[in-house]
């Protein structure tokens, strides 16, 4: 079961704008940044391809200045990608390494997204009671954050499984 994400055409629209901007050099931001940005743009679309291209882009990028952040969300944006090829044993540990990278940092919105897509990685296999958990975890966390529109996509994860 895949939900529709909120705002879709945002993330379409800044992926071109973040590949342009990939090719103007800079001496104040490092392409580590882009590249995160582009795996995280691509798992929100739930775009397998661009996810097999920038995910491993992130996470080297990430990886070569040890960026536990980055790292993070390069895990995620791999989670995302086997998730949607029906990876589940791997979606789940790349899921759950950036889950435990986000508590070492202390990310709540980010661990309220992970949660989400650990949600749809229970929810697509049918594991409805832990896919409900992940949901109510990922709003508790976007509520305590007032996230208003994460926790709206959360809710709605959460009423699809409960019925």
């Amino acid at each position: 079961m895949s939900l529709p994400l909120l705002a879709a055409g945002e993330f379409a629209r800044v992926i071109p704008i973040i590949e342009q901007a990939l090719q103007t050099p800079s001496e104040w931001i490092g392409d580590h940044i882009f590249y995160a940005d582009l795996a995280d743009a691509a798992a929100r679309q739930r775009d397998e391809p661009a996810l097999r291209k920038y995910a491993p882009l992130a996470e080297a990028s990430a990886q070569r200045i040890s960026h536990r952040l980055y790292q993070a969300v390069a895990h995620r944006a791999w989670g995302v990608a086997h998730r949607l090829a029906g990876e589940y044993a791997e979606a789940a540990g790349r899921l759950n390494q950036a889950l435990r990278m986000f508590e070492e940092l202390d990310t709540r919105w980010q661990l309220g997204r992970t949660w989400l897509e650990l949600g749809e990685l229970a929810a697509a296999q049918n594991e409805l009671p832990k896919a409900r958990d992940c949901f109510q975890r990922a709003l508790d966390d976007f509520e305590a954050l007032r996230a208003a529109p994460d926790a709206d996509h959360a809710r709605a994860a959460l009423a699809a499984v409960s019925v």
